[in-house]
């Protein structure tokens, strides 16, 4: 199980504002299911929100829209190889946590699991907007509970110590950037 601490409500935004691909994880009844996701960011503070695509012909999709709930999981640089496996493979048929090997931990708030080394996650409730779902695949969410990984986030700040714990972001055909040093202007 990863180390985790509280992230307030009205910070959870600093979780994804600077902009990492993510891990959506879901479940209904006794399937579950994760797929990565670069199309994301948070969308208001107050209560806070999030915005995350998701792909009508997914199986992530049919738990969100059964269940109501989601978990966007910030995945670590070391977890590169593991957020491409889930980003191109069905999990129809298949465990696919179970197949990658990803540990889980039990949600606080919501039935899709939290997947372990990752760097936050953001436990949330979908904000029903049908047409949008349908039209463009997106989804909003109001974040219930907020967490992070207090070796590279805390007092509302990201430090990564070392490359392997950096947050990836995917740029296409298997590759990612990493997130790059901090400086001031």
């Amino acid at each position: 199980m990863s180390e985790r601490i509280a992230v307030p409500l009205s910070k959870s935004y600093l979780l994804l504002n600077h902009g990492p691909t993510v891990l959506v994880s879901s479940a209904h009844g006794e399937k579950r299911n994760v797929m990565a996701a670069a199309w994301n960011m948070a969308l208001d503070f107050d209560p806070p929100k999030v915005a995350v695509v998701i792909d009508k012909s997914t199986l992530t999709r049919e738990l969100v829209e059964a269940s109501g709930e989601f978990v966007l999981n910030v995945p670590a640089r070391e977890q590169a190889a593991l957020t491409l496996a889930v980003g191109s493979e069905s999990g129809r048929g298949i465990d696919k946590i179970l197949k990658v090997g990803a540990a889980t931990t039990a949600a606080s708030r919501v039935g899709a699991p939290l997947i372990d080394g990752c760097l936050a996650w953001l436990e949330c409730r979908v904000i029903p907007e049908p047409h949008i779902q349908k039209a463009y695949d997106l989804f909003l969410g109001e974040v219930l509970a907020a967490w992070a990984d207090p070796a590279v986030f805390s007092n509302g700040r990201w430090h990564f110590p070392d490359d392997a714990r950096r947050s990836i972001h995917y740029i296409s055909g298997g590759s990612f950037f990493a997130t790059g040093d901090e400086f001031t202007a």
